[in-house]
């Protein structure tokens, strides 16, 4: 049933792809697909859930490897002290009006983002259960090897390459195509229901949870500012060169030839 409904979408997709390249000129003739394909907005990488039989010695590795490496960014930002991302900023306000711990609050909050889920049709799968319990030895980890109290000068390089860092681990494990983990579902449930970009709407999710954090009085550095109107850029330039393209999708690769990247994936 999940292969079915992958392939529908697949389908559907590059129908889609299909109907944009067939625009009239005023002489009345259709342009070519791939000609005019460059020349218009791309299409966004295809990030819909894949069964876990298909291909899962490619797939698998870089789920985890892009789970670990998102848990290790998270503990350069910290190392960093110039200010956590927008949801521990949210935690942290959450922290000062009830009796919860960060920790408990960072749960019940990811569960709350998941029964978002439910209007935007997503579900959790793998990915979903395996962000959970990766990112949890990763980031100790990363907390473990670096070090503490360093200097302005190697904090900043810190905050500027675990941002960059967050944004491809991103990439990385959701375009791995397991179900991204209760935020990242938010942020491409989102897109694929109102048809904006990546970049936009994580974007749009850091700055609401920002505002909000900051309201209840979570504390704000340079970073945290930053990290908002960073990481979404970030990702959506990184996920073309990590969206697996299912067996279902790829009877569009001739119509779309010439709207990949050097990698062979769609432009995001």
């Amino acid at each position: 049933m999940e292969q079915d409904r992958a392939e529908r979408h697949e389908r559907h997709h590059r129908r889609r792809g299909e109907e944009r390249s067939e625009v009239a000129v005023p002489g009345g003739r259709p342009v070519g697909s791939a000609r005019l394909l460059s020349r218009t907005r791309p299409s966004p990488p295809l990030l819909g859930y894949v069964p876990v039989g298909e291909r899962p010695l490619r797939r698998l590795p870089q789920l985890l490897i892009g789970l670990a490496l998102y848990g290790f960014s998270l503990s350069v930002l910290v190392r960093a002290s110039l200010g956590v991302n927008p949801w521990s900023v949210l935690y942290e306000g959450l922290e000062q009006h009830t009796s919860l711990s960060f920790g408990t609050i960072s749960a019940v909050l990811g569960v709350l983002v998941l029964l978002l889920w439910i209007p935007l049709k997503q579900r959790p799968t793998l990915g979903t259960v395996a962000n959970i319990v990766v990112l949890a030895y990763s980031s100790d980890l990363g907390l473990r090897l670096l070090p503490q109290h360093l200097g302005l000068p190697a904090r900043v390089g810190l905050l500027v390459g675990g941002i960059v860092l967050n944004g491809l681990s991103v990439a990385v494990y959701v375009g791995a195509r397991f179900g991204p983990g209760p935020r990242d579902g938010l942020m491409t449930g989102a897109s694929a229901v109102t048809g904006h970009s990546i970049r936009l709407v994580r974007t749009l999710i850091e700055i609401a949870v920002l505002v909000v954090g900051r309201l209840l009085g979570g504390s704000v550095g340079v970073g945290t500012v930053l990290y908002a109107l960073a990481v979404g850029p970030v990702t959506q330039f990184f996920l073309p060169w990590f969206a697996y393209r299912s067996a279902a999708g790829r009877g569009g690769e001739a119509v779309l030839a010439e709207g990949r990247n050097p990698a062979g994936m769609i432009k995001a």
